[in-house]
């Protein structure tokens, strides 16, 4: 890294932080539903590609650029399963999900929870999305740029600056940054900043590929390396490594297969993971809430599942990459210190002068834009299920004013739960296994609901608590290394269990369907899908989620 990389790095963040302010200052007049509607749902004015391009943009990060190219460079494309399978659930949000949440006009998806359940569910539900929000989105985001910014500077794991521990430095400091213009701008800022980071951060990920691509000589030459040379961990001492990677262009992967995703426990959990990430998480479907109609909340998450076709090719593939250059000793003997280095080494060791700044700069302003998405839907849920809850009558000021202070908060709490992301393996790993402990009784209580007019509050109260106190068993299990099984499995069983213990006591203690509740719930399956479909072509939902279930279906037949 020269100084004009650093130099462009520096312009950059603090450009996106100016952004961000510049949204807040323009957005406080001429404002649809009020100060308080703009602040957390950009007076419900997104068009589809906004919203497609910015739920894209919320789940895409540095994360994904670390984390799938660190488990890339250890097991190979299987990880890309998480990609491609969202798109058959961004299907699910667009067809049932997307046309209640717009018809019930909530804010927060525990307001959905309220109307359709009773309170508990929706204080249940809120407690989850904070955690979800600070942790799962926020914490991991903030460690993996830190780790970004450790191996941009060529520090060891471990190393300190100023007697502060280096990783710990850089977390505090990127999480002041993104907690300031989102604190001022809001939903808005979210946005605006995730669209152009988005775009940049697209662009230097196909350079880096394609840079590699090259390289390596094509994607035969790709397949005869990974087919005819050992692993490159198994030259380090104390890896034990004995997994080959001939087998690292492939999906799906038998039992025997050392990544631990067997074909049929993706097929089984990450529906339970899917659902709950895309369908029923305020971080991801708040840009949906915020849609200008049901036209555009429909098109938007199929926009989205487009977009989720090139991580794969750009964010998986890289690790792969990299490690059959590595095989090749096209870097010198040079290697990553870790897997985790992996993308980083890439950037670094491939890019000429100024590209590299641009790129890191973009690896830095992703893991901010997942981190702003996530404050402002803390914001969000503070403001509207704690306050407005209990206090109607509050003002959209004092409501924004909340929400402000919630995005301090917010941000201290990630800055502090960031380094529980270092006891896993992988990054990613990590991320799915706390997805798979919360998710099974969201997905059950939010499917059941919708589908089952039956379902009663109670069942669905009970059922909340009886998950999260079986998951919060597994995680413990886990944690402390008692027990470690599949983990898309352990979601999948989880799932079941919660079903059964909803449909038990959905019996047990009947109710009747509350009368604000009837719009909530479909009457048939089939009945969204008998709508007005709107737009010609493309532009119709029905014609487009036909088009998106086709290109993901041809594409697990070519890399099966």
């Amino acid at each position: 890294m020269t100084q004009l990389d650093w130099a462009i790095i520096a312009v950059y963040l603090l450009a996106v932080v100016g952004l961000g302010v510049a949204a807040g200052f323009l957005q406080r007049k001429g404002a649809t539903g009020g100060e308080g509607g703009h602040y957390f749902l950009a007076g419900n004015t997104l068009g589809w590609p906004v919203i497609g391009l910015a739920m894209f943009a919320a789940n895409i990060s540095t994360v994904h650029l670390v984390s799938l190219a660190e488990a890339a460079y250890k097991f190979g494309l299987v990880f890309g399963n998480f990609e491609w399978m969202a798109g058959f659930t961004l299907v699910l949000l667009s067809l049932f999900f997307a046309p209640l949440y717009l018809r019930s006009k909530v804010a927060t998806l525990p307001d959905f929870l309220e109307r359709r359940f009773n309170r508990g569910c929706r204080d249940v539900l809120s407690i989850v999305s904070l955690f979800s929000a600070i942790v799962i989105h926020m914490g991991v985001a903030l460690y993996t740029a830190a780790w970004v910014l450790r191996g941009i500077l060529g520090l060891a794991p471990g190393a300190t600056i100023l007697g502060i521990d280096a990783l710990m430095l850089f977390i505090i400091v990127l999480g002041v940054l993104t907690g300031i213009y989102t604190m001022v701008g809001g939903l808005l800022a979210v946005v605006w900043t995730e669209s152009v980071q988005t775009v940049l951060l697209l662009v230097g990920a196909v350079v880096i590929t394609t840079v590699g691509y090259i390289k390596i000589g094509g994607w035969s030459a790709l397949a005869q390396t990974l087919a005819t040379h050992p692993h490159p961990l198994a030259a380090v001492p104390g890896s034990n490594v004995t997994w080959g990677t001939a087998n690292f262009l492939h999906m799906a992967r038998p039992p025997s297969d050392p990544s631990g995703l067997v074909w049929y426990s993706m097929l089984l959990g990450y529906p339970v993971l899917g659902i709950w990430y895309w369908c029923c998480d305020q971080t991801i479907v708040q840009r949906v809430l915020a849609a200008k109609d049901e036209r555009h909340a429909r098109l938007g998450p199929l926009f989205c599942a487009f977009l989720k076709i090139w991580p794969v090719f750009f964010f998986v593939l890289p690790g792969v990459i990299c490690v059959a250059l590595v095989q090749k000793n096209a870097f010198g003997g040079a290697a990553p210190q870790t897997a985790a280095d992996a993308y980083t080494f890439m950037v670094t060791h491939l890019l000429p002068v100024g590209l590299k700044g641009l790129v890191a700069a973009a690896m830095l302003a992703a893991a901010m834009q997942t981190c702003s998405a996530a404050l402002n839907s803390t914001a969000t849920l503070v403001a509207y299920d704690l306050f407005k809850r209990h206090n109607p009558a509050i003002s959209d000021h004092r409501l924004v004013r909340i929400g402000k202070i919630t995005t301090v908060a917010g941000t201290i709490l990630a800055i502090v739960c960031s380094p529980i992301f270092g006891h896993y393996t992988t990054i990613f790993e990590g991320i799915n296994k706390l997805i798979s402990y919360v998710a099974p009784p969201i997905t059950c209580v939010f499917l059941l609901g919708v589908f089952w007019k039956r379902a009663s509050g109670k069942s669905a109260l009970i059922t909340l608590l009886a998950g999260m106190l079986l998951g919060f068993i597994t995680f413990y299990l886990d944690w402390n290394n008692i027990y470690r099984g599949d983990f898309m499995l352990i979601a999948f069983l989880l799932f079941v269990a919660c079903v059964v213990i909803m449909v038990a006591t959905t019996f047990l203690f009947p109710e009747p369907l509350k009368a604000e509740a009837r719009i909530l719930v479909w009457e048939d399956w089939r009945e969204p899908l008998r709508g007005e479909a709107g737009g010609h072509g493309l532009g119709n939902y029905r014609v487009l989620t036909v088009v998106v279930l086709v290109v993901f279906a041809v594409l697990y037949v070519i890399f099966r």
